[in-house]
C-alpha cells in the first residue's frame, strides 16, 4: 500500500513533525511512504495511492490541485486529516470541507484539559479504546450532519458560555464518492501522540481510510 503525506501551511501546527511522526507510523504498517511539501503533486502523480494525509493548515489551493485531491478520492484513494491539518486548510475551498466533513471556527480557552467520550465502540478505529482525557485545543467546528461520529467532546467553555454543554463531534467517518475519509479534531502539538488513545485513533484512522478505499 502506497501514501501520501502533504506537509505544509502555518507552521504553529509543526507540519514536518507531524508528516514525520505520521510516516513512522505508516512504515510501521507496511506502507511504501512519500512526503510533499508542494501541493503540486495533486496535480499528477496521485495513480496508485492507497492513502492521502493532508498536514496543511490555511493556506490555499488552486483548482487544478483541488481537483486533483478531489477526484483521487472520490476514485477511491482514502483520506485520513487530523487537527488544523485538515480541518482547518484551505479556508476558501468549500469543496475542500465538503470532503472532510466539517470547518474548524473557534477553540475557546485555548489549550486545555478536556474529556474525550468513545461514542461508537464497533469501529475498528475504536475498538478496545475508553474515554479519555487529553491536552490540546478543543475544536469547536461547523460539521456535516452524514458524518458516521466515533468520538465527542462536550463544551465547557469559560470565555464563551453560551457554547456551554454542547456536544462536539471529535473523530468520525464518511465517504466521498468510491473513498473512505477519516478525520480527527486532536493534534496540536505532536506530544499528544504520545496519549495512547490519541496515536491509536490517528493509526487505526489512517490504516481504515486507506483499507477501506482500497476494498
Amino acid at each position: 500500500m502506497r501514501a501520501l503525506i502533504i506537509q505544509g501551511g502555518w507552521d504553529g501546527h509543526s507540519p514536518r513533525a507531524f508528516a514525520e511522526a505520521y510516516a513512522g507510523m505508516l512504515r510501521e504498517e507496511g506502507f511504501t511512504v512519500e512526503t510533499a511539501d508542494s501541493l503540486d503533486v495533486l496535480i499528477d502523480g496521485l495513480d496508485g495511492l492507497s492513502l492521502i494525509v493532508p498536514v496543511w493548515t490555511m493556506g490555499s489551493i488552486s483548482e487544478s490541485q483541488l481537483r486533483g485531491l478531489l477526484d483521487a478520492v472520490a476514485g477511491g484513494v482514502g483520506l485520513a486529516g487530523f487537527h488544523g491539518g485538515a480541518g482547518d486548510a484551505f479556508r476558501d475551498a468549500v469543496e475542500y470541507q465538503w470532503m472532510v466533513g466539517g470547518q474548524f471556527v473557534a477553540h475557546p480557552d485555548g489549550i486545555k484539559d478536556y474529556a474525550v467520550a468513545i461514542v461508537d465502540q464497533e469501529s475498528p478505529i475504536t475498538r478496545g479504546l475508553s474515554d479519555f482525557t487529553v491536552t490540546s485545543e478543543q475544536y469547536y467546528m461547523h460539521v456535516d450532519p452524514s458524518n458516521h461520529v466515533l468520538a465527542t467532546t462536550t463544551f465547557h467553555p469559560a470565555t464563551a458560555p453560551w457554547a456551554e454543554g454542547v456536544v462536539m463531534p471529535v473523530a468520525w467517518t464518511r465517504r466521498w464518492g468510491a473513498g473512505a475519509v477519516f478525520y480527527c479534531s486532536i493534534g496540536h502539538a505532536v506530544a499528544e501522540l504520545d496519549v495512547p488513545e490519541v496515536a491509536a485513533l490517528h493509526r487505526n484512522g489512517m490504516l481504515w481510510a486507506a483499507r477501506r478505499s482500497a476494498a
